[in-house]
């Protein structure tokens, strides 16, 4: 018999594992791209009320520049959150970290999980839970409505996997 034979009830095998993250279309070459853009298309417009007679408008557009980046970069900062989930046998886990590195973790037993889903007829899937004894707790925030619904199809599947029980085969 060979390692890869043996079974050992003390170390499940992992039958699904997930991490989430949230959707981030623009890079950081456009974010410079895109930045450099809008502060030319600003100066220009600021000079152009500036020789006008109107200067404190340029302080404005200038404003709006410095209002732009640091939305841009609290969305850079946020994009850093993520949600790993694991299932296993005997645990379904799932860990939460925030943008900030807060870390929120939940057992469940696999047994005993739901997972329930609020759809809209036009929208699709909105929300995501993971059910057990009276907790509910969201899930997929981040993913948009046909990405949770695909998510969702993965995660009962590896779900009914685990209310299968382990596999052994002595042989293979």
């Amino acid at each position: 018999m060979t390692d890869g034979n043996d079974f050992d009830p003390s170390q499940p095998q992992t039958i699904f594992t997930a991490t989430l993250t949230p959707h981030r279309s623009l890079s950081r070459r456009g974010f410079v791209i895109f930045m450099t853009v809008v502060a030319l298309a600003s100066f220009a417009a600021g000079a152009v009320f500036w020789l006008m007679g109107a200067w404190p408008v340029f302080g404005f557009f200038g404003l709006d520049v410095v209002l732009i980046y640091w939305a841009f970069r609290v969305n850079f900062a946020r994009a850093k959150a993520r949600e790993e989930i694991t299932i296993t046998v005997s645990e379904l886990h799932l860990r939460r970290i925030s943008h900030r590195g807060h870390v929120m973790e939940w057992s469940f037993n696999p047994l005993w999980v739901r997972l329930e889903e609020e759809v809209h007829e036009e929208f699709g899937v909105e929300h995501l839970y993971l059910a057990s004894h009276g907790r509910r707790i969201a899930i997929g925030r981040d993913l948009g409505p046909d990405q949770k619904a695909s998510f969702a199809k993965a995660l009962r599947i590896a779900l009914q996997s685990a209310k299968s029980g382990p596999i052994y085969n002595p042989i293979g």
